[in-house]
């Protein structure tokens, strides 16, 4: 069975989760889609200039220089070893080694949000201002509600003007409690009165939100540091995730910042906001591939219940839905 056969089994079973993908990738798979089929057309034999091509379509699609290098070596192994002559047939194994490089040697668990069983989950989000960060801990609070659990947000950025009132009211929207201070209160103090409100209430998750002055660089890492030795503190274990939101629409410069961020805090995941909203969503295995961080949650819209947990099939499936639909009415 071909991969995409093995696709459409698994996401036709689950409409909402198909649709998600597909609708919410509509912008890149439109772009990288009308790239693949153009390389098609004018190459029937898979040859060397295809490869190249196809490279330069990959990075393109902001996969990523390091990530696309060893695509293609993986690519050209395989075509080999199968004797894949006709240019068609790779985009069936493309979208095979897409899936194998970003689970790698790893379980698909890796996509999940790491929660205590009968314990407080403390979970530190952060990223620079404008990319989401306090939308998408609206979005994870009320999601996590729905799921049953008692979740309490600390209001830990007390330098934005107006970042304390803005989630304030996503925690109106999600019903859950915001721990918080005066503008401009010292960010550790927040979340080390978010972690005993939260177990005073005996709540299951507590969220805390940061600052992201990325323009204060250095006092930006002291702070977040400072953050995490409190938290670890009164928690030994925690956080159990540092969630970075990354905007999706921004490419490379996602990249960049998941570096940066990576030399301050232990980044457990990524949050990929505005995925619907880019024609370069290939970020998503660049920076699996490069950075070893597993994409957690994908924002594909602006109400409370779009912010949806990865699939990396799902992302798969969306990026060559197209061709799979092509594929399949092809057969009938």
């Amino acid at each position: 069975m071909g991969f995409f056969k093995k696709l459409t089994s698994r996401f036709t079973r689950d409409k909402e989760e198909t649709d998600t993908y597909k609708e919410g990738m509509k912008k890149t798979r439109q772009s990288f889609t009308e790239k693949i089929n153009d390389l098609i057309a004018r190459y029937r034999q898979v040859d060397e200039d295809f490869f190249e091509e196809l490279e330069e379509a990959l990075i393109m699609s902001d996969v990523g220089v390091a990530t696309v290098m060893d695509l293609i070596e993986d690519l050209r192994f395989e075509v080999q070893r199968r004797n894949i002559k006709d240019t068609a047939e790779v985009v069936d194994v493309i979208s095979e080694k897409l899936v194998d490089i970003y689970y790698n040697e790893d379980d698909e668990d890796i996509e999940e949000i790491n929660l205590q069983e009968d314990d407080l989950t403390v979970i530190l989000v952060v990223g620079v201002n404008g990319v989401g960060k306090t939308t998408s801990i609206g979005k994870l609070a009320a999601q996590l509600k729905n799921d049953g659990k008692k979740v309490v947000l600390a209001a830990g950025d007390t330098f934005r003007a107006g970042a304390i009132d803005q989630l304030e009211e996503w925690g109106k929207r999600a019903e859950v409690e915001v721990v918080k201070q005066a503008e401009g209160s010292d960010p550790a103090a927040v979340i080390f009165d978010g972690i005993k409100a939260a177990r005073s209430r005996d709540a299951d998750v507590l969220i805390c939100d940061t600052a992201g002055r990325l323009q204060n660089k250095v006092n930006l890492m002291n702070e977040l540091e400072k953050i995490q030795r409190i938290i670890k503190r009164e928690v030994p274990d925690a956080p159990h995730e540092v969630l970075l939101v990354l905007d999706a629409t921004t490419g490379q410069n996602a990249l960049s910042q998941a570096k940066t961020f990576s030399e301050a805090t232990d980044v457990s995941g990524i949050v990929l906001t505005k995925l619907d909203g880019t024609a370069k969503g290939g970020i998503v295995l660049a920076i699996r591939n490069e950075m070893d961080i597993p994409v957690k949650l994908v924002g594909f819209g602006e109400g409370i219940n779009d912010l949806k947990p990865f699939d990396a099939h799902g992302f798969v499936f969306g990026l060559f839905a197209d061709m799979i639909e092509q594929q399949e009415e092809e057969e009938v």
